[in-house]
């Protein structure tokens, strides 16, 4: 699906499929080089723990797919580092949505991945492995669910049923 939209801009999927996607109302910041994704949905939820999504999803190979990870819009601690942000890069993710923080910003940026977040925290998250993979989740006014399709540039996060064309 990313290679499909290499060139979309998510104000022209809006205005062509207004019926057909949903705007993600929050402040999300870019963290890392690649400022414009789009792939099929993966969702995690988890709130200052990354232990699970690390070991179900970050080692698994991406094939093109975006990690929604739900952390309950917290800063307590940063749910993604440069280290965990270069095994996504190796294993073929186009990058991850994170509703909370992450951390290394700075290394962050050299980063070709799409990390979209909403603030830092210089504290790491905690271990136990509470959580689920691929449930539907909601935040920012918006539901997502597994196998759906995300778009993600500098202005927006959209959420549609299927692939869009332009």
């Amino acid at each position: 699906m990313s290679e499909a939209l290499a060139f979309f801009a998510t104000c022209d999927l809006n205005d062509a499929y207004p019926e057909k996607v949903t705007f993600v109302q929050l402040p999300f910041r870019d963290f890392a080089r690649k400022r414009r994704f789009s792939g099929r949905i993966r969702t995690a939820v988890m709130v200052d723990d990354t232990k699970l999504v690390q070991e179900a999803l970050f080692s698994q190979p991406g094939n093109g797919a975006i990690i929604v990870l739900d952390g309950g819009g917290s800063n307590r601690t940063a749910l993604l580092g440069d280290r965990m942000a270069e095994r996504l890069i190796q294993n073929d993710w186009a990058g991850i949505i994170v509703n909370g923080a992450v951390r290394d910003s700075h290394r962050l940026a050299d980063l070709e991945i799409g990390v979209k977040a909403l603030g830092t925290s210089p504290v790491r998250s905690g271990k136990t492995g509470k959580g689920a993979i691929d449930v539907p989740v909601a935040f920012g006014g918006a539901f997502f669910e597994p196998g759906k399709c995300l778009y993600c540039d500098e202005d927006g996060v959209l959420i549609s049923d299927e692939p869009l064309q332009l």
